[in-house]
């Protein structure tokens, strides 16, 4: 019979045949290490998108507003994430992060809105 190891640290396996690891600290040790790549790229993009959504609160405290390109980018936000797009019956494109959202306008100005539930 084939002697099995631990897939994290090498050691000797006793108990069941289908056993993978020795404790389940190895365990939980090897999944975060497979996992890792793919957590900090969700990781980084989802702080990106809540970051955005701060800055669109922050500038949208009645439910709707305006800002300028500029202001916008002076915070810090980022045009390249939303979490969803909405496209009205007349084909403008909201873009939204999370419950916030911003339509653009003419001379880089645009329209900030904030969708009730």
């Amino acid at each position: 019979m084939e002697e099995k190891v631990c897939l994290d640290c090498g050691t000797k396996i006793f108990g069941r045949v289908d056993k993978k690891f020795c404790s389940d600290a190895c365990r939980n040790n090897y999944n975060n290490k497979l996992n890792s790549d793919s957590n900090n790229n969700v990781r980084n993009i989802n702080n990106i998108l809540r970051k955005n959504r701060r800055i669109l609160e922050g500038l949208t405290p009645q439910g709707k507003s305006k800002a300028n390109k500029t202001k916008l980018l002076e915070k810090g936000f980022d045009f390249n994430y939303h979490t969803n797009t909405y496209t009205t019956k007349a084909g403008a494109v909201y873009y939204f992060c999370y419950e916030y959202g911003y339509l653009e306008l003419d001379n880089d100005w645009y329209a900030l809105v904030k969708r009730d539930n």
